[in-house]
């Protein structure tokens, strides 16, 4: 990838602390980010952003989507909901507003974090042509382009940007015998505007515009995946695969003008198709940084997707994904709350851990060596601290905290009976 002079200097500043965080040699960040097999999340126009590594082999992140609705316009609420995020250890967050004041709504989370801070910037098009009386997908491209400039201005790190949704790939859906069509919103806003206009996407017809814009600001492009499965019985169908080989020749663009990309992956997956989905994917995209939502593994688990979501998450991340999208208890049901945001976090911080530590990375092994010996030694205080959540420990030991013993096992503890002896 050809030196962005603004990334350069970002590496300058910051490399030899995301080197210490990541357990990383400096050379190594310097190559994979030449490679665009990392990107670094940082538009230096938002104020005190901390510096975010994506890709292998750094640590696998986790990122939380907040946001208000048409039908929930509380500002106030989703920065509550951030700083849970950022509570629960998310390593970055995305404004997926639609309703309210979008512009104020996202200055005030850009001014109100340090994590790297995406959008989805054709939310803000379509919400002027909601309020002007028109439908969502009348948006026009100089309209998209003007919202994308303005948000990388203001700040924005990163961008999901569905430059893969074609005319092309539109006919595949037609086609295709898919249960559930198109799912993603951006995505279907694209399709209907590519029908209702008889015009390309202007996101992949101007691409070179896109890529002009993000080059001034470090604005990563996240490309979206606006073909991606709804349901387990869709996944891996034409119109899928379609969308990623036009995404892999866009990733070879977006290089060659020193912008760094993400790739954004399937949705609903059966378990026994993650490792192809995750490995086809890494491989036609030329191992660029892989964001994935979930993936799902059943569909038939609504109230509970978090859990189902950090299964996939997992396996993706074992398989080579690089960032988990969170799903939250409320997904296909609600907007979520405080506690669906930080118990998604969680789950999405367990499926990291546990995919790093059979990967064999360094930091996840030494935190679950550490908190085992932690447990032979019935060290509450050590168990908490080494816990992916300290709070949650400390608070279900608080009744019983001057006890050696935990409350289920009392005298029967197994390791004090043999310690004791």
């Amino acid at each position: 990838m050809p030196t962005n002079p603004i990334l350069e200097q970002l590496l300058n500043e910051h490399l030899p602390a995301l080197a210490k965080t990541e357990a990383l040699e400096e050379s190594v960040i310097t190559e994979a980010i030449k490679n665009g097999t990392m990107v670094l999340l940082a538009n230096p126009a938002h104020k005190n952003v901390q510096p975010t590594l994506i890709g292998q082999p750094a640590s696998v992140k986790v990122n939380a989507n907040i946001g208000t609705s048409p039908f929930v316009e509380e500002p106030s609420r989703e920065i509550k909901k951030l700083h849970l995020a950022e509570a629960a250890g998310a390593h970055a967050v995305m404004d997926l507003s639609t309703g309210g004041d979008l512009d104020t709504i996202r200055k005030e989370m850009l001014a109100a974090t340090r994590l790297p801070l995406g959008t989805v910037p054709l939310y803000g098009c379509a919400q002027r042509r909601v309020k002007a009386g028109a439908h969502a997908a009348s948006f026009t491209a100089d309209g998209l382009f003007e919202e994308i400039e303005n948000q990388a201005k203001q700040g924005v790190d990163f961008i999901t940007v569905h430059c893969g949704v074609t005319r092309r790939a539109s006919q595949l859906i037609d086609s295709a015998d898919r249960m559930l069509g198109v799912v993603s919103r951006g995505g279907s806003m694209t399709v209907r505007y590519m029908k209702e206009t008889g015009n390309e996407n202007p996101l992949y017809e101007q691409y070179d515009r896109l890529l002009e814009i993000s080059a001034k600001h470090n604005l990563t492009l996240s490309l979206g995946d606006g073909m991606r499965p709804g349901a387990g019985v869709d996944a891996g169908d034409t119109a899928q695969w379609d969308e990623v080989v036009t995404l892999a020749e866009l990733t070879r663009r977006a290089w060659d003008a020193g912008v760094q990309v993400m790739i954004e992956g399937p949705g609903h997956v059966p378990l026994h198709l993650v490792q192809a989905q995750i490995q086809g994917i890494k491989q036609l995209c030329m191992g660029a940084p892989l964001y994935v939502l979930g993936p799902l593994v059943t569909d038939s688990a609504p109230g509970y997707d978090h859990i189902a979501g950090a299964i996939g998450g997992a396996l993706a991340a074992w398989f080579g994904a690089d960032f988990l999208c969170y799903l939250t208890p409320a997904e296909h049901l609600t907007l979520p709350d405080g506690k669906d945001v930080y118990a998604g976090v969680m789950a999405s911080r367990i499926a990291a851990q546990a995919a790093e530590n059979a990967l064999g990375r360094p930091l996840a092994v030494a935190r679950d060596l550490d908190i085992s010996q932690a447990r032979a030694d019935l060290d509450w205080n050590k168990m908490a601290d080494l816990a992916l959540d300290p709070p949650m420990v400390r608070h279900r030991r608080e009744d019983h905290k001057d006890r050696e013993e935990c409350a289920m096992c009392g005298e029967f503890c197994a390791v004090k009976m043999l310690k004791d002896f």
